[in-house]
Formats: C-alpha cells, sequence, structure tokens
C-alpha cells in the first residue's frame, strides 16, 4: 500500500504559524511533485503550493509571501510553513503527490486524509 502520512495541523491564533509535514509512505518506485491543497466548507478545493524535485515551487497568490513549500526527497517528505496565519486560511489541507509504483509503471496521483487548520481567535 501507498500512504501520504500528514501532520502539524491545528488552532492557532491569527498571526501565528504552522508547519505542514506530509510523507509518502508504502510500496513505490519514485515520488515527483509534491503539494498542498486547501478546501474550505463551502468553497472549491484550491492548490495553496506545489514543489517539483528541482525545487521549482508555485504558490496560490492568496499565500505568496506567507507559505513556504519545501521537500526533503531522500524522506520523500514535503512540508509547508504558514506564516502570518489568517482566518481565511481556515481548511482541511490535503497533501497531494504524483507517485510512481513500479519502474515501468505511470505516475500518478495520490492524495493524503488531509489535516485540519482552523485560525481563530
Amino acid at each position: 500500500q501507498v500512504q501520504l502520512v500528514e501532520s502539524g495541523g491545528g488552532l492557532v491564533q491569527p498571526g501565528g504559524s504552522l508547519r505542514l509535514s506530509c510523507a509518502a509512505s508504502g510500496s513505490f518506485f519514485s515520488v515527483y511533485t509534491m503539494g498542498w491543497y486547501r478546501q474550505a466548507p463551502g468553497k472549491q478545493r484550491e492548490l495553496v503550493a506545489e514543489i517539483s524535485v528541482g525545487g521549482r515551487t508555485t504558490y496560490a497568490d492568496s499565500v505568496k509571501g506567507r507559505f513556504t513549500i519545501s521537500r526533503d526527497n531522500a524522506k520523500n517528505t514535503v512540508y509547508l510553513q504558514m506564516n502570518s496565519l489568517e482566518p481565511e486560511d481556515t481548511a482541511v489541507y490535503l497533501c497531494n503527490a504524483y507517485m510512481q509504483l513500479q519502474s515501468g509503471g505511470p505516475a500518478t496521483r495520490y492524495w493524503g486524509q488531509g489535516t485540519q487548520v482552523t485560525v481563530s481567535s
């Protein structure tokens, strides 16, 4: 089995910080682009940030300058450092990764269970 295991969510006050982690585990050949999405009630799921194997990053305009995505290829882990959090950041944050299960197979998207981030005073 292949899993994306997320951690680091929680409750934080406006202006605070959180660091999310997502580690790929199980039987797979390789992990490629990894990223974070978020979904708030009644809203469409949106891309927060992505990072390629080589470190190229993409951010949503709403988080640019406040969030930083990074990865550790040796650990197959992606991180999201979230600073200056705002109530509008409240959502379920979902880890996403393109994974190749075996050498000759395709790379397909896998999703984590999601971790709740709540920004409230």
